[in-house]
């Protein structure tokens, strides 16, 4: 963890307050504001981001119904335009003047729908990490995915979701695939086991109870033919095993006029903690060239 002067507050936003903290406010540079996946996996994976403080703030926040922020039971809160009112308020409670955003996994469906639908001005930059524009197109890549793991895996996880029975087995089998597709260092870094231990109500109604069970809200996310919209500077990153696949994420840039893409090898959906120290100087110097 960067040394420095970190500030810890909470805001009130539509359906409750959620926790922010904000490393090295004092910094010159235009600040880095951190959109986490999930739905509902708390900020303490990307902890790493935390090194970029050296030069300019950078800003977590959990959103709420996970993490440090509050946890509502109401599950009518747990849908995207609600999440994007959350990020505005945010926004317009402690941000003046240009900034940056990167959103991780679903992070990134939460920043695509904020830049459509609020448009920004002060927006200078966008970095999508393991990106998502399109649930189906998810899916697809994670169904493929799950065909290529031993045929007993493969099996039980086919069969589970059929029957809708999610036993030791099942677990035994999304592990693998976790461990080959979500992170494959060994073992996990601590700040990845604390997330996964605070997961909160969010993830299994938007999403599902599995990664590649999709079941909740955010199965209708389709925004590829929209991303032509995004006139934002946007640096694409993936894993060359991720969830978010390379190929995919390809076909995301051709939709994003003058975009960028890396692509890392031997890593994952969490390519920021497999290879910490490239992925860092990529986002600085991207960061860097936008401001």
């Amino acid at each position: 963890m960067i040394q420095g002067d970190i500030r810890e507050r909470y805001l009130s936003v539509p359906g409750g307050n959620v926790w922010l903290m904000t490393v090295n406010p004092e910094k010159s540079r235009p600040p880095l504001w951190v959109l986490h996946g999930g739905p509902g996996v708390p900020h303490d994976y990307l902890e790493p981001l935390e090194e970029l403080a050296d030069e300019r703030p950078v800003i977590f926040y959990d959103q709420l119904g996970c993490g440090n922020s509050e946890k509502p039971l109401d599950e009518a809160l747990w849908v995207l335009p609600r999440f994007v009112e959350e990020l505005d308020a945010l926004l317009k409670h402690t941000q003046k003047g240009p900034f940056h955003i990167l959103g991780q996994s679903w992070g990134s469906m939460l920043a695509i729908e904020y830049v459509l639908t609020k448009k920004p001005k002060d927006a200078l930059s966008l970095v999508f990490s393991g990106a998502v524009a399109s649930t189906s197109r998810f899916v697809t890549d994670l169904k493929r995915y799950v065909c290529e793991l031993p045929e007993p895996m493969r099996r039980c996880i086919e069969e589970s979701e059929r029957n809708q029975i999610f036993g030791a087995d099942y677990q035994e089998a999304l592990l693998a695939f976790y461990q080959r597709h979500v992170c494959r260092m060994d073992p996990w870094p601590v700040c990845l086991l604390r997330s996964i231990n605070k997961i909160g109500s969010p993830y299994a109604t938007m999403w599902g109870p599995s990664e590649f069970t999709q079941t909740g809200n955010l199965r209708d996310f389709e925004r590829v033919e929209r991303l032509r919209e995004i006139a934002i500077p946007t640096l694409l990153t993936c894993g060359r095993y991720d969830e978010s696949t390379p190929e995919t994420n390809a076909f995301y840039q051709a939709h994003l006029p003058g975009s960028e893409l890396v692509i890392f090898d031997e890593t994952s959906h969490n390519h920021h903690l497999e290879k910490k120290k490239e992925y860092l100087e990529t986002v600085r110097g991207f960061l860097r060239r936008h401001e």
